[in-house]
């Protein structure tokens, strides 16, 4: 998926205010791959249930939000740990 530059260069992490990046597909593979096995939690605890089209990542690679039909979902209750998938 392609996002425009000059989006990634003004938003970011509406938590910790740390830019954001598009997450690589191997990640994004692996995230899904826990998603269906029902191992990935938001941050407000509730278990993902369907499959992320693509996801931005802070770069620091704490946080990810999901992209729904091309559109970043900013959202605190839709944010997940990443620390999830080394888990």
């Amino acid at each position: 998926m392609n996002f425009d530059k000059k989006l990634l260069d003004i938003i970011c992490c509406p938590i910790t205010h740390v830019p954001l990046k598009l997450l690589a597909g191997d990640q994004l593979s692996q995230l899904n791959a826990l998603i269906d096995a029902g191992r990935i939690k938001s941050r407000n605890d509730t278990v993902a249930q369907e499959p992320w089209d693509a996801a931005l990542v802070t770069e620091d690679g704490k946080l990810a939000y999901p992209v729904r039909d091309g559109i970043p979902v900013l959202l605190e209750e839709c944010a997940i740990h990443m620390s999830q998938l080394a888990a």
